[in-house]
């Protein structure tokens, strides 16, 4: 009976591509990601499925039992599955059966999408690429940027670095990657929230508050695992400590050095 009380506690998704601004090769990895959310019961790829760009996506929907929509491109050059996908999303919004979306696309139209299905109450995430508008990031509860899903030798990010932030910049032994930018004011505002009477901030009450701050914060983005590991590279601004239960279990606090 436990068994089954906790597979009901488990959150829902559907998870709604838009094929034009998806990419099929990483499909594993999505579902990989969202999966760490929830259990993914709905699974649907929206498109043009008459065009030839459309062709990539045709193994994995038998793959990975997605079910495509088809939606005419009624005007040349215009994504035709934007209404579709938000109609569709509505539909299950309203209907039940799902606790929460993953939104896969770059496109900027998702973001009053995204923004009404948090106002009733659901968890959404989205996924896309770095070019993706910041009003459709930050209308999500998280945002995954592709470039972290991909191996790592494929990730190109950049680095614009000022004179005053070599003095902070992260000591980091697992990853030469440079970061796309300076995280520090992120963590340091986080930190500012989370942090306790005695000083110190409980690291998940950190992570959730610079989820809260930017939803597409990904300690990936840095070149690191964890938010832990990037922490530690820090070691200049913050103090980690960590205590151990009796079970091995492991809780770890941070605190910003004078």
């Amino acid at each position: 009976m436990s068994t089954i009380n906790n597979i009901s506690d488990v959150r829902r998704i559907a998870i709604l591509i838009d094929g034009d601004n998806a990419q099929p090769s990483l499909m594993e990895k999505i579902l990989a990601e969202t999966g760490k959310y929830g259990s993914v019961t709905i699974r649907r790829i929206y498109g043009d499925w008459t065009t030839s760009n459309m062709g990539g996506w045709k193994d994995v929907l038998n793959t990975f039992a997605f079910q495509p929509i088809q939606q005419f491109r009624f005007t040349v050059g215009k994504n035709a599955t934007d209404s579709a996908m938000i109609i569709d999303a509505m539909d299950i919004l309203y209907t039940g059966g799902v606790d929460g979306f993953c939104l896969v696309s770059s496109d900027s139209d998702y973001t009053r999408l995204a923004t009404r299905i948090r106002e009733k109450g659901f968890f959404v995430m989205g996924i896309g690429k770095k070019t993706t508008p910041r009003a459709f990031v930050n209308a999500c509860e998280l945002f995954v940027y592709t470039e972290n899903l991909q191996p790592r030798h494929e990730q190109k990010p950049r680095v614009h670095k000022k004179k005053a932030e070599l003095e902070t910049e992260p000591e980091t032994s697992e990853s030469t990657e440079p970061a796309s930018y300076d995280p520090l004011p992120l963590l340091r505002d986080a930190f500012d929230i989370a942090v306790q009477e005695d000083g110190w901030a409980f690291l998940g009450t950190l992570g959730h508050h610079m989820r809260q701050l930017d939803p597409g914060f990904d300690p990936r983005t840095y070149g690191f695992k964890q938010l832990s590991q990037l922490i530690r590279a820090y070691s200049k601004v913050f103090d980690v400590k960590e205590i151990r239960g009796e079970d091995g279990t492991a809780v770890i606090y941070v605190r910003e050095k004078e």
